[in-house]
């Protein structure tokens, strides 16, 4: 459930209420206000049923202004109030559009911290798969922000926020550079150990990381848009990106060409897994614009980013099988 503050001019209280009846809230109150000429509306509400509830409020409120809609979950509430019947409303619960947008634009944001643990994260990694340790390489991808980004970009092309999809794609961009930036200086003090397992598996391209990739961006989605936590999943995103990015620093930095050309391949091959995936799930989930015009060009924008990222996939997956970069690499 969810508490709906909605604090609106007196003259406004009344368009406000005759909303928040027509979506059968759980209950709802008038508060009186100090400010002069002022009202607030506070309403608790099923999750199956806010998401509607905040659009018929934004659609009552569009003409009038100084007004403001604050959104808090709820835990829980006493007396326990009765479960929903509508089964279209048990079937949409799922976090309010506005609370992802927030969330996913905080963490899509580019800022010294994202690239501090961008590097450090990079050199955890890259140290744990010099040395084959697997422990070091799973720290790593625990304290790697890359999940911000990819479901940014993904939720931008949902919602057809170009600004959200450049400012994701900025992000991406900066914590993969500062990936392979600080692989490849690291990589002038640490001799490349090709026994080890772990190095190497990050320049083999096999069809089962299609899978892994698509399944980590497709749960991390799912994850943000029910409202749970998406560490757990952050870690599968960082698990898909960062060893093959610090591998591919690792490979340039020793001039190691072939290798480093699968490691970028599985790189790309992932970052298109990753979107796509979280692509479909925003989409099942119907996370769309308010306005029907605004959901006709994101439905566009879908389309067309979905195309272009199937496309690529199709052409990285015939490139594996055509070049048989699955096979084992030759490590002598």
């Amino acid at each position: 459930m969810r508490q709906i503050d909605v604090h609106v001019k007196t003259r406004d209280k009344d368009a406000v209420i005759r909303v928040v009846k027509a979506f059968k809230p759980v209950d709802w109150m008038i508060f009186p206000v100090e400010q002069h000429d002022r009202a607030l509306v506070r309403i608790i509400m099923h999750d199956g049923r806010s998401q509607s509830l905040s659009d018929g409020l934004q659609d009552a409120l569009r003409d009038s202004r100084d007004w403001r809609i604050t959104m808090i979950p709820i835990e829980a509430t006493l007396p326990v109030p009765e479960p929903l019947e509508d089964e279209e409303a048990k079937a949409n619960l799922q976090v309010l559009r506005e609370e992802l947008l927030d969330d996913v634009t905080r963490d899509a944001a580019l800022n010294r911290d994202f690239l501090i643990l961008s590097g450090l994260s990079t050199v955890v990694a890259a140290i744990g798969l010099n040395s084959d340790g697997v422990a070091a390489v799973i720290g790593a991808m625990v304290i790697a922000p890359l999940l911000g980004p990819i479901l940014g970009f993904a939720l931008g092309a949902g919602l057809g926020n170009f600004n959200l999809i450049g400012k994701s794609t900025r992000t991406l961009a900066a914590g993969i550079g500062v990936a392979l930036l600080t692989a490849f200086l690291l990589s002038f003090l640490l001799p490349i150990n090709k026994e080890s397992h772990e190095l190497m598996s990050r320049a083999e391209v096999r069809l089962d990381g299609v899978a892994l990739a698509l399944a980590a961006g497709g749960a991390a989605a799912l994850s943000m848009a029910r409202g749970r936590s998406a560490v757990l999943v952050g870690v599968m995103v960082a698990a898909a990106l960062l060893p093959p990015g610090a591998a591919l620093g690792l490979f340039i930095g020793s001039g190691e060409w072939t290798l480093a050309t699968r490691a970028a391949m599985l790189l790309l091959l992932n970052i298109v897994c990753l979107f796509l995936s979280a692509l479909i799930v925003f989409r099942f989930k119907k996370i769309r614009p308010r306005g029907w015009i605004d959901q006709r060009n994101a439905s566009r924008a879908t389309r067309i980013n979905a195309g272009l990222s199937a496309g690529l996939l199709i052409l990285l997956i015939v490139l594996i099988v055509v070049l048989d970069l699955g096979s084992s690499v030759d490590l002598t």
